[in-house]
């Protein structure tokens, strides 16, 4: 894929719009964006595609790409097919095991993003990582 490489990631919003084309999904994908030290994206990984409201993760196929890239930060982000990018309590769980595993990679996890419709939700810019 790999659509936005050598684009400097600045914010969540930056990623809602670089990574635009899964919001119109109507399976759940969830993508890992690779970085530099100057958070400048080496690559973009699907990871997983799965269902109209459900998708399997693992941390890892997660930082398998991340390490592979010889990424030192990385960002997942994944797409609700409904539209509402409300977290569940399955994205919750997810999202404190990917916090866990990469502290022991020593990989800088930056964010979790949920793609809606016309919106996002962002773990980082709430607190949450």
């Amino acid at each position: 894929m790999g659509t936005i490489k050598g684009f400097k990631v600045r914010s969540s919003t930056d990623v809602f719009f670089a990574l635009s084309k899964y919001r119109k999904k109507k399976q759940e994908h969830f993508v890992v964006v690779t970085l530099n030290g100057n958070h400048t994206v080496i690559n973009t990984h699907t990871v997983t595609i799965g269902l109209v409201n459900k998708t399997i993760v693992h941390p890892r196929e997660v930082f398998y790409p991340v390490i592979k890239d010889l990424a030192v930060a990385c960002i997942v982000c994944h797409n609700h097919p409904s539209g509402v990018a409300e977290p569940s309590g399955e994205d919750n769980e997810m999202t404190e095991s990917l916090v866990k595993a990469s502290k022991v990679l020593g990989i800088n996890l930056l964010d979790h993003i949920i793609l809606g419709k016309d919106t996002y939700y962002s773990y980082g810019n709430e607190g949450k990582l």
